[in-house]
């Protein structure tokens, strides 16, 4: 945002105050008449000859270029996924295999109830090859019932190749 002084070019295409047009003038003519009013002469966009401006009360055009550039971080932050409202949640992945011993598991489950309980979901994927897809079904659905009071299922348990996955959300 180009401020008085800033503007270096030599005919504006000037609006006032309550927005009625004064027309094309020399910066020079327009900076006198915002002294006078005791405004800002702001520049709204060089891509255009004469540059349309407008007069501003004083230290109106800074405030709003601040609010402008916090509306434009806000609406990045959103995007980005930073947690606010709209944003898109992190699913945390927590992953065993079937043929997993008891403390491991035990370790396993600490972790997503840990993470359950902080309010992030949790995606629980057990690898499994061939005849191991059954044990690895039994051992999550085990999991699930110990997970019951801090999350609930929101996929059924999905089976493939590979293993079997649940997404867990928190309660």
């Amino acid at each position: 945002m180009i401020i008085n002084e800033q503007i270096r070019v030599s005919e504006v295409q000037l609006t006032g105050i309550n927005g009625e047009d004064l027309g094309i003038m020399r910066t020079a003519d327009a900076l006198e008449l915002a002294r006078k009013h005791k405004t800002d002469l702001v520049c709204i966009s060089l891509m255009s000859s004469p540059p349309p401006c407008k007069l501003m009360k004083k230290g109106a055009a800074k405030q709003e270029k601040t609010s402008q550039q916090s509306k434009q971080k806000q609406n990045h932050q959103s995007q980005k996924g930073s947690g606010g409202q709209g944003s898109k949640v992190k699913v945390k992945e927590i992953r065993l295999t079937a043929n997993i011993e008891k403390h491991d598991l035990d370790t396993k489950k600490r972790q997503a109830i840990k993470m359950l309980e902080a309010g992030k979901p949790v995606q629980i994927v057990i690898a499994a090859k061939g005849k191991e897809g059954i044990r690895a079904k039994e051992t999550l659905e085990e999991l699930l019932k110990e997970l019951a009071p801090f999350g609930k299922k929101e996929t059924g348990i999905q089976q493939s190749g590979k293993g079997v996955t649940v997404k867990v959300n928190p309660v």
